[in-house]
Order: structure tokens, then sequence, then C-alpha cells
């Protein structure tokens, strides 16, 4: 009997950029840019700047690292770290949603260093991120862990470790027990997204990249972890799941789709499931002639059960204290969009997070879970919402597949002009055309290190 470990090792190693159709390439090259971008945009955060700082005490390494934005290297490890929380930070990169949600986009901090620790270009690179997707999405449809008590970059380190094997070359003995390597010790509490939310809600799967680099080095030569790792008595299955579970194949394995076609691409800076919600916030405001924060009388919400545990399911969320709580917190996020007709990073400050009219039309918003939504998903995330105006009228609207869903897809020079505002005022104009100009040809890169050092700020 083949283990799970086994089928995803083999599958890892063998899956080269040749067996990949041509339009997943072309999205998980959209994926990388986006990725890439909202590292840039996240480079001046406190919690990226503690991970550089960190990241800048190891020099001299025989297999350095590239860090995003100062163009230095460090250790694998902590130039993985260091990139992942950049990627990480804004909250901005794409989401995956079924069972377990979770960003996929995260392992590419693993993929980058794997691919640049060897050598390898953009080839390599774009095979280990589809390997890296499809175990995160594939494990992510199998299970919901975080009804279990574990956070998703649980996951997570399953998919960097795989993503970072590919990325070196590993073979499937060796992928094998990198995955045992990575999977053991990285079991990651679900408490990283419950109450007052802290920096680590940000850099937690940075650490689950960091650590699969570790094993994969492990790995590399010849360093052995517990097997089987899901299916042994003490095991995945028996301290997390609780129940074995069958993995779907992965992406062209028996005629399968690719799953990074499921993914989707963030308009806003906050967490997915309050994507559809602000959407129809701003096209329930557009609805109200001459329209004035102070006329609101009150917000009604209905969306899935799922989004609400998330984004409105403790009271911190109605009382965000923190960026990390205010991006994952959907009445912050619906009262910011109403107030101000956008949403963006800069909405995260404590100027207004400290604001009494965001506090007051807050208190004023109900959120309720709706059968329809919760019948619809994982195909959407349907939000009805209704804005109620002081003369008595109410304003409605209905989105299910926000603009970046992928039923709903930004078009390529949309995702363009996102990059670009996520490098503006950061790179040269010059520089960023080049940097997009590079990832979009990611295939005819020979060093991975040269590309990152084009992003230096």
């Amino acid at each position: 009997m083949t283990t799970i470990a086994e089928y995803v090792s083999n599958y890892s190693a063998n899956l080269h950029f040749g067996d990949i159709p041509a339009d997943t390439v072309h999205l998980l090259k959209r994926m990388i840019i986006d990725t890439v971008g909202c590292a840039i945009g996240g480079y001046t955060s406190e919690p990226s700047k503690i991970a550089r700082d960190l990241a800048a005490e190891v020099t001299g390494h025989r297999r350095p690292v590239t860090i995003i934005g100062s163009g230095l290297t460090s250790s694998p490890e902590l130039a993985t770290f260091a990139n992942g929380v950049m990627i990480r930070y804004l909250d901005f990169n794409d989401g995956y949603t079924t069972q377990e949600s979770g960003h996929p986009s995260d392992s590419i901090a693993a993929t980058l260093a794997g691919a640049e620790i060897v050598g390898a270009g953009g080839r390599r690179l774009i095979a280990a991120t589809a390997v890296a997707y499809e175990a995160f999405c594939r494990f992510g449809d199998a299970c919901n862990i975080r009804a279990l008590g574990f956070d998703h970059v649980t996951n997570g380190a399953i998919a960097s470790s795989v993503g970072a094997a590919r990325a070196m070359g590993l073979s499937p003995a060796q992928t094998e027990q990198a995955l045992n390597l990575g999977i053991t010790p990285n079991l990651a509490l679900g408490q990283t997204r419950v109450g007052e939310l802290s920096h680590w809600k940000g850099c937690a799967y940075a650490n689950a990249s960091r650590n699969a680099i570790f094993a994969a080095l492990l790995a590399e030569r010849g360093l052995t972890g517990p097997t089987p790792v899901f299916e042994g008595e003490l095991g995945f299955f028996s301290a997390v799941t609780k129940e074995p579970y069958q993995l779907e194949p992965f992406g062209g394995d028996q005629g399968q789709p690719f799953k990074v076609h499921e993914c989707n691409i963030k308009q806003f800076a906050l967490g997915l499931y309050s994507q559809t919600v602000v959407e129809a916030a701003l096209d329930a405001r557009r609805q109200v002639p001459g329209f004035n924060v102070a006329d609101v009388e009150d917000v009604h919400i209905r969306t899935l059960q799922k989004a609400i545990d998330i984004m409105a399911g403790d009271e911190e969320k109605y009382h965000p204290k923190t960026r990390e709580s205010a991006d994952h917190s959907m009445p912050y996020a619906t009262a910011i969009a109403l107030t101000h007709n956008t949403l963006n990073e800069s909405h995260f400050s404590d100027e207004h997070i400290n604001d009494p009219g965001i506090a007051a039309l807050i208190s004023r918003t109900r959120i309720e879970a709706s059968e329809e939504a919760n019948r619809r998903v994982p195909e959407a995330m349907l939000c009805n919402f209704d804005l109620r105006m002081k003369d008595g009228r109410t304003y409605s609207s209905e989105v299910a597949h926000f603009r970046g869903h992928h039923l709903n897809p930004m078009t390529d020079a949309e995702v363009e002009g996102k990059f670009r505002s996520l490098c503006e005022g950061l790179l040269a104009p010059e520089q960023t055309e080049e940097l997009l100009s590079r990832l979009w040809r990611l295939e005819d890169e020979t060093s991975i290190g040269d590309l990152l050092r084009l992003t230096r700020i």
C-alpha cells in the first residue's frame, strides 16, 4: 500500500515544467507576480523589519538566499522567514477556500528559496509552485483542521516542504523525508487566529516555510524523519484529524485539473471572506443619492457561517485594537468601506482603528448566516447586504463572486495594476516595469537570485 507521503513525494519529484498546461503556467505566473507585489507592499511593516533585522545577523552563508526589498542575503531559513512575513503582512495575497481555507501563495517564500539555493531558474520555480499549490489545496479539500483546533498553516508546512523539495530537485525518497521532517514538529495551533490577533497572524505561515526549508536541507543530506507520518500510530491522523482521509489525485494525475485554477486574487487588503462584503457595501453605497455616512441607520449582512466564524465570530472583531484584528474583521471592513468609499492598506492605521465614527457604525451592523450562502460553499462566498438609511429607505446588494474570484477573475491588466500600486513609492517606475516584464517571462529566467535583486528598494 502506498502511503500519502509516498504518493505526494513521488508526484512532487516527478512534476516538471513541461507537464504543466500553458494556461496553468500563465495562472501560476499571475500568482507569483501578485505575491512578489504583496511582499514589496509589506516591506515597511514592523514585523517585516523585525524579520529582516534577524536575517541580517547571518551573513556569508555558503548557499545564501536573497531577501526581497533589501537585496541582501541571509541563510536559507531566515531569508525564507523574512520573505514570507513580507508576502503575508498586508493580508493581500491570494486565497483558497474549501473545507480548510488559507493562502497557498505563502509557500512561494519556500519555492523561491529552494530554487535559489540550487541555482535553478524560472521553470523549476513554476513547477515547484504548482506542487505547493496542489498540496495546500488538496489537503484543504480533505479536512477542516480549524474545527479541530489547528491553524491552516499546518497544511502550509506540508505544501512548503514538498514545494521546497521540488525547487531543490530532491529525489522522491529525499522529498518523503523532507515531508516527514516538515510535518512532525510543525503542527500550528488555531489560537493564532482567534481573539485579539497579534503580529504572529502574518508570520505563522512564514515560519512554516522557514521550517520547510530546514527540513528539505536536512533531507538533502540524508537525515530521516518519522514514518509513516500520516498513518502512523501517533501520526498526523491520530494527532490532528482524529481519523484518516483520502486525498484526491493531484493536478495532471488521472486527468485532474490543477488547483491554481480555483484560487482567488484579492481586490482588497483584508481577509478573503470579507471581499464580497466590501464589494456589496460599496455597491449599496453607490445607490444612495448624496450618500452621507451620518445618515446610515443600520447595516444587515447575510453570508456564510464559515465567514462569520473567521471574520466576525468573536468580540474582538467588533472592537479591533490591532491591525491584524482589523483586517480580519468583517464589521470593521464594512464600516471603512461605507465611510471612505474605498478600502486599502492605509485604513488599518491606528487613526482609523480608533475612529469613534467607525466604532459607532460597527455597533449598528448585524451579521448573520444565510442558508443559501452556506449551501453555495465553496462555489461562492455569497453576501446579501442591506443598507438602511434614517429616512427609512433600504438599499440592497448581492455579491457571490468578488472581483478576483476564480469565477470572476481579474484581467492581466488588473493584476498588473495591483502590482504597480504595491510598488509605488518603493521602486522606481522603470524598475517596477522591468521586474513585471521579467516575471511574465519567468520561464526564461536562469537565476532566481538575480530576479529577486531587482526588488531592491
